[in-house]
């Protein structure tokens, strides 16, 4: 039995299973993790989120951006941009069942025995593995809730951006949710910049979440996705970044989490 944990597959559907043709992946044995954004910008969002669904307890995935952003848009609290490819996920017959086995996922997943954490695209500097697990808890127990289109409609927004144990209510999940999906830079003390998309390497007091050196999670080995543009290097040993861009013509990577071992398969631009 191997464990892999794989990156943002974001509907490339057919470079995921010449993926797992090369790993020899076996759900009968095998367990994958998804590091988030299963879903949107390649072609093949339906079939990859009914596969993933199929294999059962074999797969834990965890929630990213553009999986929140599909959540919201087939919940009517968010229009699709012309760079989404959700319409097939959209008017799919069992569209949703999936949905409701997306909001079941997590925002981080951790195995002591295996020693991983695995998040869509970072932990602030300022949490413990502990804190970042229960404040990850707390926006998961709204998704499954009936409270989850209040969520939805205030999910979007930058503000706040940095931590603060008194928040409360929609922002305080705003920002929990911003962290776990769509952090790249962060100062010492968890303020976002959101704005830097392409940059790998941060400016003044901004820094990649990981390479803070206080970090009060860096004795912990963590997986994550989301960052393109690092092209699977990260600066900070206990992490592994999984997202290569193969949605944008580069590779989708898996890690074998029992001996590091990595994988790669080559993609075509939008995710053929």
């Amino acid at each position: 039995m191997s464990t892999y944990a794989i990156g943002d597959i974001q509907g490339c559907f057919e470079p995921l299973q010449r993926l797992l043709d090369k790993i020899h992946f076996d759900p009968a044995h095998d367990r994958l993790w998804i590091a988030g954004d299963l879903v949107n910008r390649g072609p093949g969002s339906l079939a990859t989120l009914r596969y993933l669904y199929s294999l059962g307890d074999a797969v834990s995935a965890v929630l990213g951006n553009h999986d929140l952003h599909f959540i919201a848009v087939a919940y009517g609290h968010k229009r699709q941009s012309n760079c989404d490819t959700l319409n097939s996920l959209l008017k799919a017959r069992d569209c949703d069942q999936l949905i409701d086995w997306l909001r079941h996922c997590k925002l981080l997943h951790h195995d002591p025995g295996l020693n991983y954490t695995m998040v869509h695209a970072g932990i602030p500097p300022i949490w413990t593995l502990e804190q970042a697990t229960a404040h990850a808890r707390e926006v998961e127990a709204v998704l499954q809730s009936d409270y989850i289109n209040n969520f939805l409609a205030e999910m979007y927004g930058n503000k706040p951006s940095v931590w603060k144990n008194k928040l409360i209510g929609n922002a305080r999940l705003r920002l929990i949710t911003n962290y776990f999906t769509r952090m790249r830079f962060c100062t010492a003390d968890g303020e976002l910049e959101l704005d830097n998309k392409t940059a790998t390497s941060g400016s003044g007091k901004f820094l990649p979440w990981f390479a803070h050196k206080q970090h009060a999670c860096r004795k912990h080995k963590i997986v994550f996705g989301h960052w393109a543009a690092l092209e699977g290097q990260a600066s900070a040993a206990n992490v592994v970044a999984l997202d290569t861009g193969c949605v944008w013509g580069g590779r989708l990577t898996a890690l074998r989490l029992d001996d590091g071992k990595l994988f790669r398969t080559r993609c075509h631009k939008n995710g053929a």
